[in-house]
């Protein structure tokens, strides 16, 4: 042997003994860690937002896992149930044996690199995408550089879920010897029995125990924000506020978002200076969790409010069902207090202490009850009153609230006989009556901006040119839902796991990628990440509808004498006064 081909076998062996020690650390399932890097790589395509690199490596990390997992299943099955049954040609033993000792070290060196190049790949291709995404919202620019940290975040993630894996699997094990030792139970069903214990330990822990502890903490902590004032929320002097000195709910109980709710009105004297004509004070009012003992007698607070401040005698009344926290979006209560010069009365209540993503989790029943409990109690006072001296009755709801909201009613039918106009913004896929619109859709028209029995009644928006569509007749009263294509809100839903939904299937909206694809597993993934990120782009995108909220109503309820101008001029109000808004909250 030359001396070159005694370093080379060195090399390789030297080669063969790191792999070996990496092994013996790592422990790495090669069929596995392929998987897991074609769903890194998955995970890196287009969704419905731009992305960084945070919420990306996390996001990969997650689905890297799962491919792991999914990886290792399959080298199992066929190791156990396929190998043994494939017949092996005679003299195959032999030409195995002879293959070189450094031979299946270089394949798994060279599965890895394979890897390391496919990630690095993807990676960089994953940024131009993303930058794609930002251009059709009109976003700033993410750098390849900065999106490269994606991989290290991700690996950090793939390294914890494996290891609380392992540690599982350590403890079924330990409970197995344990049943094997001590109840002498044959290690063949010891196994299966302590994966069992195991499992029923954890779904009652995370089911019971830990998911009620989890969620106690947090309506706890989050009780605690609900007591925080904003400095610029001072409580109000006017009659026609809740929380004021004449009120029945106190300025003390309204909750965070109720005391902001109340104190950033528009006054009679702005909203004169925006439409030229004479203004009434807006009625606005709220009850807070701690406003009453029980969501009845918050209810019955708030009708009694109403009955104080002389809402039934405004033009219009708008029933609001809050998100989480107690949320009303200002846009909204602003655009219909401009459009009937003050003469309106907004009420509100709050069902929860959490913000809408847990509460999500756990409220969706305590929305819909507090939806429904509102709102009959408001209609019936409303319908007790001489049709000729009601106010218009008009329903609103925005994310998790429009689920609420929906709650009050049965089906369409209801909807037109006890309202005079219903605004739903960003419904979550869960809501059932959108469910049941959507599903029913006229033939040829796309999930994503569906058409209902020719938009007689119901009518679904992304911009303001959905609503009216020309040569057409909108019977009254109408209902309108707004939703963007690329609003997470409205399309995730766990079906995304494993079954790929109209709206990727079909023409597609104009601000989602068109190289977005569904891929099982990893699709529902990809969107729920975007959940968090929802209100974090442009107006007209993802969760923020901005001043398409006025569109909306003046379809809905367009009061006497509206008109173009008077539009332009409410709509500049509200985009300064959403500004304004951010800088004092």
């Amino acid at each position: 042997m030359t001396g070159t081909e005694a370093q080379q076998v060195s090399v390789r062996e030297g080669a063969g003994r790191v792999v070996g020690a990496v092994e013996r650390f790592f422990r790495p399932n090669y069929v596995g860690v392929v998987v897991a890097t074609l769903f890194f790589a998955l995970s890196l395509t287009p969704s419905l937002l731009p992305r960084d690199w945070l919420f990306e490596g996390l996001i990969g990390g997650v689905n890297a896992a799962i491919g792991y997992g999914v990886g290792c299943l399959f080298e199992w099955l066929f190791r156990k149930w396929i190998r043994p049954r494939i017949p092996v040609p005679a003299g195959a033993a032999k030409v195995f044996a002879e293959l070189p000792r450094w031979l299946p070290g270089a394949g798994k060196v060279a599965v890895l690199i394979g890897c390391v190049v496919t990630v690095l790949v993807m990676l960089v291709q994953s940024a131009r995408w993303q930058r794609e995404i930002t251009a059709l919202m009109g976003m700033d620019d993410i750098t390849t550089s900065g999106f490269l940290r994606t991989g290290a975040l991700s690996v950090a993630v793939i390294a914890l879920v494996v290891g609380v894996f392992r540690g599982v699997r350590w403890l079924v094990r330990w409970v197995a010897g344990e049943l094997t030792e001590w109840v002498h139970i044959p290690r063949r069903f010891a196994l299966p029995i302590g994966f069992l214990v195991v499992a029923v330990v954890a779904v009652t822990l995370f089911n019971g125990v830990l998911a009620k502890g989890f969620f106690a903490v947090a309506n706890s902590a989050f009780s605690v924000r609900n007591s925080h004032t904003s400095p610029n929320a001072a409580q109000p002097q006017l009659p026609e506020r809740s929380g004021s000195p004449a009120s029945l709910a106190k300025w003390e109980t309204l909750g965070s978002e109720g005391r902001w709710f109340v104190s950033y009105v528009p006054s009679a004297a702005d909203i004169e200076r925006v439409t030229g004509k004479p203004a009434r004070e807006p009625i606005r009012v709220y009850t807070g969790l701690e406003s009453a003992d029980s969501p009845e007698a918050q209810a019955e607070l708030a009708v009694a409010e109403l009955e104080r401040t002389g809402a039934f005698e405004r033009k219009a009344l708008v029933v609001v069902t809050t998100t989480g926290t107690g949320w009303v979006d200002s846009t909204s209560a602003e655009s219909v207090e401009m459009m009937y010069g003050g003469d309106t009365a907004i009420v509100a209540t709050q069902y929860s202490y959490l913000p809408s993503v847990l509460s999500f989790l756990s409220d969706k029943a305590k929305a819909t009850r507090m939806g429904k409990l509102v709102f009959d109690k408001v209609y019936e006072h409303w319908s007790a009153r001489p049709a000729e001296a009601r106010p218009k009755l008009l329903v609103y709801g925005e994310s998790l609230g429009s689920q609420g909201s929906e709650g009050a009613f049965t089906g369409l039918a209801d909807l037109r006989a006890k309202s005079d106009g219903v605004l739903w913004v960003g419904p979550p896929n869960s809501n059932r009556l959108w469910g049941e619109f959507t599903a029913r859709r006229d033939p040829g028209s796309p999930e994503v901006l569906p058409t209902y029995a020719d938009g007689l009644v119901v009518r679904f928006a992304d911009s303001r040119g959905d609503l009216w569509q020309p040569g057409s007749t909108w019977l009254t009263p109408r209902i309108a839902y707004l939703q963007h294509a690329s609003d997470p809100v409205v399309w995730w839903s766990p079906d995304l796991l494993f079954s790929e939904p109209d709206w990727l299937r079909e023409r597609r909206g104009a601000d989602v990628s068109p190289t977005m694809a569904w891929y099982p597993i990893v699709t529902f993934w990809q969107v729920a990440a975007d959940l968090p990120n929802a209100q974090g782009v442009n107006d007209g995108h993802g969760h923020r509808y901005g001043t398409l909220v006025l569109d909306a109503w003046a379809a809905l309820a367009e009061p006497p004498e509206w008109s173009a101008d008077l539009s332009d001029r409410i709509r500049n109000y509200l985009a300064e006064s959403a500004i304004r808004e951010r800088s004092l909250k």
